[in-house]
Formats: structure tokens, sequence, C-alpha cells
């Protein structure tokens, strides 16, 4: 049995919101780079390139990306022989308070969705994800996830006798809807089965994935393909002012579901999917 105390996570997850505040990873970061020089339209590739620019101050100035500094989400996935010193959630919501603090970042959080919406000053609590895992180490992907973009976001519970052409036009309708709102080319994290909450949750993790690597599953893979290029024909383009760049890329994660259904989310992030992942 492994002992983690509470300074180590708290001190692991304020160093990942910093990081992943201020600089994109390089899969995410070549997309853009990509992007700009794939754009046909004269307006939209001079956006990208101040995009690009945008992205080249962060990391120089190491300061955030976006104003939006994004809610904490965070994947906890926790060895079974780890032994924790205080309740995970404290640990978390610890390293998050000091990360936006220390680092002088947007707090966004109110602790009342509805009535009194009062800032809670340090932008806890985190939504935590946790997964207990074989060994003795902690993995944590964390993502602060901007507002802009999770609005735009869908989920539909569909009844089992839909197809794919189903899929692909709730996906670019969903896309369609959201306009120029998550500061597009998007990125779409895409989840199939589960139940209403889990699909959700795999939307999010497809965010997170690699935009290098492709669904294992060729029917999904394919699935992956022909959403992006149907998206692009949508003609949104970047900021919402047109082009053939709209979506820089898709990502599906999928799960065994009930027979009765096939839930599906949609979850739509901005064109910096910030992220970032370490162990303990």
């Amino acid at each position: 049995m492994r002992i983690i105390k509470k300074e180590q996570i708290s001190d692991c997850i304020r160093d990942l919101f910093i990081k992943a505040n201020t600089l994109l990873p390089p899969d995410c970061e070549s997309l853009i780079y990509q992007a700009r020089d794939a754009e046909r339209d004269s307006f939209s590739k001079n956006l990208l390139g101040v995009i690009c620019k945008n992205l080249e101050c962060a990391k120089e100035k190491e300061l955030p990306i976006c104003q939006d500094t994004g809610m904490a989400v965070v994947f906890a996935d926790v060895g079974i022989d780890v032994k924790l010193d205080c309740p995970l959630c404290d640990s978390v919501n610890d390293g998050v308070a000091r990360a936006y603090l220390d680092g002088c970042l947007r707090k966004s959080v109110v602790s009342d969705p509805l009535f009194l919406r009062e800032n809670t000053g340090d932008n806890t609590p985190a939504i935590l994800h946790t997964n207990l895992v074989p060994g003795d180490k902690i993995t944590f992907q964390v993502a602060p996830k901007g507002f802009g973009s999770e609005n735009m976001s869908a989920i539909k519970m569909f009844s089992p006798s839909i197809n794919e052409d189903d899929i692909v036009a709730f996906v670019v309708d969903t896309v369609k809807n959201a306009g120029a709102n998550p500061c597009p080319p998007v990125l779409i994290g895409i989840g199939i089965g589960g139940d209403f909450e889990y699909c959700a949750e795999l939307s999010k993790r497809a965010l997170l994935r690699d935009v290098s690597k492709r669904n294992e599953n060729v029917k999904y893979r394919q699935l992956e393909e022909r959403i992006l290029g149907e998206v692009n024909k949508l003609n949104i383009g970047t900021q919402g002012v047109g082009g053939n760049i709209t979506a820089l890329d898709v990502n599906i994660e999928f799960a065994p579901t009930h027979i009765a259904s096939v839930p599906c989310a949609v979850n739509i992030s901005c064109h910096v999917m910030r992220h970032a992942s370490a162990v303990i």
C-alpha cells in the first residue's frame, strides 16, 4: 500500500491547471496550424493566423490562452493500492483553488446555479470523475472547460431503430445551431451508448483523446471521418465568418447500452481544447 498525501495531489492539480490554461497540447496546436494552411477563405485564414499568434504569445508570456479559464474538470484513475490521507475531492479542490489564485486565472464558478449565483472566489468545486484501476499510482487528466462551447453541447436519447445517418444529422444540426457561439473551428467529442449521464461523460473523455489517434473500431473511425466531412460543409468557418474549416476534429467514444435506447451526447469545444495530464 502506497500513501499519497494531500500536498502531492494539490501540487499536481495546481500545476496542471496553470499549464493547461497557458499551453495547448502539441496535437491540438498542430491542428490549428494545419487548419490555417488548409483554409481557403482569406478572411478565415487571417483569423486563424491571429489565433496562432495568440497561442504563441500565451506560451511565451505564460498567460492564459483565453479569458474564460473554464470550469475545472478532473478525471482521476486511482490505483487500488493507493491510500489517501484525506478525501480525494478535498485535495483536488485545494489544488484547483491554488491554481486559479496563483495563476491569476478567472474564477467563473457560482455556488447556486439558479438563485443567488454568488461566485465561490476560487473556481471550486471541481467536477471530479474517479475510476479505480490496478496499481499504486494516480493518473490525472484535467480540462479547464470554457462555457461558450459547453453551452452549445447537446444530448439525445434515440430509439434503437435509428441508424448512422440519424447520428450524423444530430451532430451536424448541433454544430449548425451553435453557429459562431463556441468560437469555431471547433473540436467535437461524441459519446454513444451507456445511459443519460454516462454518454455525456464519454463525450467529454472523447475530447481528451489525442487528436492524432482515430477510434480503434473501424466503423466508429469511419463515422468520425464522415461527421467531420459533413460538419465542414456547413461553411460556418472561423468565428462564424465562413470557410471550409468549421471543425478541426471529431472523436467518438462508445460503450454498451440498454436494448431500448441509443444515447448520444455531443460535447463541443472551442478551437483550444485545453487539457493536461500527469501521474503521481
